[in-house]
């Protein structure tokens, strides 16, 4: 098993997927994947990428996987934002896998969590660093919690920042096909833990990455399900909405089609989607 270095210290699980590094590819694709799952279900993702050129890197987010860390905990709320910098810092100290345009694809928290890095930029943190493109797909912009989820969030926070409880997701609303959802249910490597500070982070993020959006130039493309039930379409709209006048964010919306969109019995024409846009980034 492969491993990096988190901003503190903790292993995290690391995957690749590509030909030989020797030969010249047309970038790297960068996956940071959602809440309680792990970079191994992007396997079928990383094929398409690879058959396209791209080389495509991966890591399991503290808490997750089989990397370090309690189950859906963060210590801090910009833990995932410097992991994630640590691990862009660890791409291009290595030639091979540097060179080329460099993608971010984030989905769900992790589209969340590439969204407010990629905004970082427009605030000078010390946690951003520069990317060639962004891919949104699903992102929890907007998590969708209710009033009373909301409340019970600040309530709770103070008191036991990082006791970890169910994270109310319910497996079938991932997808429309019963294998998926099925082999997501039988995946060990899965979770359904979330913590008050880890809540808060995601809750938090849309918040902290909308008002920068008119602001916006790193290339984006932004596709979402309209019959997402695990997060709130309106995020991704909103985004779209505040990024119009700039032309930098390419906005697609998909009606009919569940949380995963990669995932979902229309994945093609997502890829097809995903494909042409990186056609004009490298």
């Amino acid at each position: 098993m492969k491993t990096l270095t988190g901003h503190d210290g903790l292993p995290l699980h690391w995957r690749e997927w590509g030909a030989d590094l020797s030969l010249p590819t047309r970038g790297t694709v960068l996956i940071v994947h959602g809440l309680g799952e792990h970079i191994g279900r992007y396997e079928a993702v990383a094929g398409r990428l690879n058959d396209w050129g791209w080389h495509v890197a991966g890591f399991d987010q503290r808490g997750h996987g089989a990397s370090g860390g309690p189950r859906g905990d963060i210590p801090t709320h910009d833990s995932l934002l410097l992991d994630l910098a640590a691990t862009i810092d660890c791409l291009r100290a290595d030639d091979r896998k540097g060179r080329g345009p460099l993608i971010l694809l984030g989905h769900s928290m992790g589209g969340a969590v590439a969204a407010r890095f990629v905004a970082g930029a427009l605030e000078n943190a010390s946690w951003s660093r520069p990317v060639d493109g962004l891919v949104l797909s699903s992102p929890a912009l907007d998590p969708g919690l209710s009033a009373l989820q909301r409340g019970l969030l600040g309530a709770t926070l103070p008191l036991v920042p990082h006791l970890a409880v169910g994270n109310g997701l319910n497996p079938s609303w991932i997808s429309r096909s019963p294998d998926v959802v099925q082999a997501y249910k039988d995946d060990p490597l899965v979770h359904n833990r979330i913590t008050p500070t880890l809540a808060k982070m995601i809750a938090s993020f849309g918040a902290e990455t909308l008002p920068l959006v008119p602001r916006w130039t790193t290339p984006t493309l932004l596709m979402w399900a309209g019959a997402d039930r695990c997060v709130a379409p309106a995020g991704s709209a909103a985004f779209a909405a505040a990024a119009a006048a700039g032309g930098a964010v390419q906005a697609v919306s998909f009606p009919d089609l569940s949380h995963e969109i990669f995932n979902e019995p229309e994945r093609e024409q997502v890829f097809a989607r995903l494909r042409a846009w990186l056609g004009t980034r490298s």
